[in-house]
């Protein structure tokens, strides 16, 4: 063994010694020690080392994120009946592609209460999870483009808004996704 072994492995053993002695509550020594004591900064507030950056910031007043548009009618009854009226703003010659693209999002976010079919019997109310799901050919809600939009918007009842998962198109396609599941049923 030469020298330099000898030394190294004193010095490991040294290393060992140190490192197990002391109070076995607290560490001897924190490497880093900001990775064990993480620095807490303000959510939305200014960085001291990024000074010109824009991370993190509110967006700037009377601004809306793209894909979103803001909703014309209030979330109330009043506002719901005035939808009711309202029509789909989507390009009629792209049906066939709005209903597929309609169909993929309410298999992905409506079908397990209201069912494939829009029949009210989607998985958890088959499980009793959630009850008092409706159909869409119910003729007592007369369901329109409008009002299903309005719905998906801001929600109703138990069921909440979904304008956080979805854009302005993508709540229009699964409205009249909707519009064609009550017209299957109502055959």
């Amino acid at each position: 063994m030469n020298s330099f072994s000898k030394i190294a492995v004193a010095f490991a053993s040294l290393f060992l010694l140190v490192s197990c002695w002391g109070d076995k509550d607290e560490p001897n020594y924190q490497y880093m020690p900001n990775m064990y004591e993480p620095v807490g900064y303000e959510a939305y507030g200014k960085v001291e080392f990024l000074p010109n950056s824009q991370e993190a910031m509110l967006p700037a007043d009377n601004t809306i994120p793209r894909g979103w548009m803001p909703y014309p009618f209030e979330n109330t009854i009043e506002g719901k009946e005035l939808a009711r009226l309202n029509t789909s703003p989507l390009d009629p010659l792209n049906s066939e592609d709005n209903l597929a693209q309609g169909g993929q999002l309410y298999t992905i976010y409506c079908a397990i209460c209201h069912g494939d079919k829009g029949d009210g019997q989607g998985t958890l109310v088959k499980r009793e999870k959630i009850l008092g799901v409706p159909s869409y050919d119910d003729v007592a809600r007369n369901v329109t483009v409008g009002t299903t939009m309005h719905t998906i918007q801001y929600g109703l009842n138990s069921m909440g808004s979904y304008a956080s998962q979805m854009n302005t198109e993508e709540m229009w396609q699964v409205s009249e996704y909707v519009m064609q599941l009550k017209g299957e049923l109502t055959k």
